[in-house]
């Protein structure tokens, strides 16, 4: 069994509140708008990290973290990408890859808004994790904790930080 935190939309921002978090993980997955580096050095110094960068990340966590991130985790089959939409919208740079390989688990961020839903039509769970940073409209931090054991996600919480 693999215990992940996913977390997104940092916006360069990381505290003693989301580390505690990351130190209970088997594994920390971002799903992009990290901000700065310091972000994923912090958390790397502590667990295993797996992401991809955002529409705001420079040229220096480009070079770090792809676009796409397709990985398996113990039976699972995992995409993290940025922007990717969701179930019955999916954003056209991942429409037809996603339609004609669907991963069993798929990851983005960008939107801010938590999300976990199935895509019945392609038998995959999408999650957005919604945003940890401070920076956006989000009015409620949000990540998200879940295990992997074989092929099941189970365990699923919403870790929720007082309104910023």
């Amino acid at each position: 069994m693999t215990k992940i935190l996913l977390l997104s939309d940092t916006h360069s921002y990381i505290d003693n509140d989301i580390l505690k978090y990351v130190k209970q993980a088997d594994e920390v997955w971002h799903a992009g708008d990290i901000g700065d580096l310091k972000v994923t050095d912090a958390i790397k110094a502590l667990k295993p990290l797996k992401g991809v960068y955002g529409n705001i990340d420079n040229t220096n966590v480009r070079q770090e973290f792809p676009e796409h991130n397709r990985f398996k985790c113990e039976q699972v089959d995992v995409w993290i990408t940025h922007i990717g939409g969701y179930p019955g919208a999916y954003n056209v740079r991942v429409r037809d890859a996603i339609r004609n390989n669907p991963p069993k688990l798929f990851i983005c961020g960008h939107s801010h808004i938590l999300k976990v839903m199935p895509d019945k039509k392609l038998n995959l769970l999408h999650m957005n994790p919604g945003a940890v940073g401070k920076h956006g409209f989000h009015k409620t931090r949000t990540m998200l904790r879940f295990t992997i054991d074989g092929n099941r996600i189970d365990n699923l919480e919403v870790v929720e930080f007082n309104k910023r």
